[in-house]
């Protein structure tokens, strides 16, 4: 059986043979009414929880024209480069929402929440939303220096919003949903925390991904999910539309309205399309990210590493494709990975002192505890080696070594687009 995996741009070809493979998971067989825009257009005529947002947006324009001199400020969050959400789908039926409310184009800005990412040049920008979009509003990266804090949460993460989202008179947040390694899911509020937030509000928040209850596919009860959503009803979302995007980044499903309402919606379909339920782990387990931009560096492509650490066995083999070109991604990440002298020091580590970007090296180390990883990358391979993986110059030369270790009758699970796929064990 050939297999195929994005790497980066381009693809990596495995050939397995076909007595061995005991699944490819790709996105469950389903048959999606809507797509792309259109999917997004229903989505804001059937809100989930509140009114349509032309409602809402006029509702404020009428509150704002009645206080002298307010011209009201309405931002849209959306997600930066390093996520696959096709704002560009997703902004221009906002946009004509806003606009038949009486919203004008000067009164929206368009925020890029970066998280703890690097911020972008005005390409970058203008190929997020498009160029139409980009001609028509202001667009801006979250700035973490200047933040304005609304108080604690009671797990103690300090609320800490971008001012020009704080200040804002109306708060609009887009958003992909994918499961997350311990957040469950991304979306929702986390437009807010972390996307607009600081490092210092990140950190307090992601200390917790040590606790059990955090973890992909989880919500009710996961400290991490609990916390963001806190903090989130704190600051104030008044709407928010959130994607499902299929394994070629292209929208099938939008929920749109009420920010806890709305998102658990999306991950309902989430949950329909990708949790793949699995008899047993395998012996090789092969996966990649699905491709440019979200193998951009190891820092994110761990994720599909995390997904694929719940298909394979004990002294099992992950192989890892991802073609990383601007490597690990995170100073602290490679700071933390590249002084430890063995993977159980990052374990101490975290335990000890939990740092963002450390917590990327210690997840790693958990999945090392149990399987051997093999890297396939553009990374330098004594470079590789030096962070407790092994490099190998394709999938095809990673495989016939992984296979030749576990034997002619090793099980394979193959994830072409890990970062979105979830085994679940019977």
């Amino acid at each position: 059986m050939k297999l195929e995996f994005g790497y980066g741009s381009g693809t990596q070809t495995v050939e397995v043979p076909d007595a061995n493979v005991k699944a490819v998971m790709l996105s469950n067989d389903m048959e999606h009414e809507r797509r792309g825009a259109e999917a997004v257009r229903f989505a804001l005529r059937h809100p989930v929880g509140t009114p349509e947002l032309k409602e809402l947006a006029g509702a404020k324009m009428a509150e704002l024209a009645a206080k002298a001199g307010s011209n009201g400020r309405f931002v849209i969050i959306t997600s930066d480069i390093s996520r696959p959400l096709p704002s560009c789908d997703v902004l221009p039926s906002v946009l004509d929402e806003l606009s038949s409310a009486g919203v004008k184009d000067d009164q929206i800005t368009v925020v890029f929440g970066l998280g703890s990412h690097r911020g972008h040049t005005p390409e970058e920008m203008k190929r997020l939303v498009g160029e139409d979009v980009y001609a028509r509003v202001k667009c801006v990266d979250s700035d973490p220096a200047d933040c304005v804090n609304y108080g604690t949460t009671k797990r103690g993460t300090p609320v800490d919003i971008t001012r020009i989202v704080a200040e804002a008179d109306f708060r609009i947040a887009l958003g992909n949903v994918e499961f997350h390694y311990f957040a469950g899911y991304s979306g929702g509020y986390k437009a807010l925390m972390p996307g607009v937030s600081t490092p210092a509000a990140i950190q307090a928040n992601h200390s917790m991904m040590v606790r059990e209850e955090a973890k992909a596919a989880s919500l009710e009860g996961n400290p991490i999910r609990e916390d963001i959503e806190e903090a989130g009803a704190m600051v104030g979302l008044d709407f928010i539309v959130n994607v499902v995007l299929d394994e070629h980044k292209k929208i099938v499903y939008a929920a749109a309205g009420h920010p806890v309402a709305a998102h658990r919606d999306a991950c309902r379909y989430l949950d329909r399309m990708y949790i793949k339920p699995v008899e047993e782990p395998a012996d090789i387990v092969i996966v990649s990210q699905g491709g440019a931009p979200k193998d951009v560096n190891l820092y994110q492509t761990q994720k599909a590493l995390d997904n694929a650490s719940h298909a394979v066995k004990k002294g099992g083999t992950v192989i890892l494709i991802g073609a990383c070109p601007e490597g690990l991604g995170n100073k602290v990440f490679e700071e933390w990975i590249r002084a430890a002298e063995k993977p159980e020091d990052l374990l101490t580590r975290v335990r000890e002192n939990f740092k963002l970007g450390g917590h990327k090296a210690a997840a790693i180390a958990m999945v090392l505890k149990n399987a051997e990883i093999m890297l396939v990358s553009e990374m330098d391979d004594a470079f590789v080696r030096s962070i407790f993986l092994t490099p190998m110059p394709s999938a095809q030369a990673a495989f016939d070594a992984a296979f030749a270790k576990h034997g002619p009758a090793a099980s394979v699970i193959a994830m072409p687009f890990g970062g979105a796929t979830l085994p679940v064990l019977r």
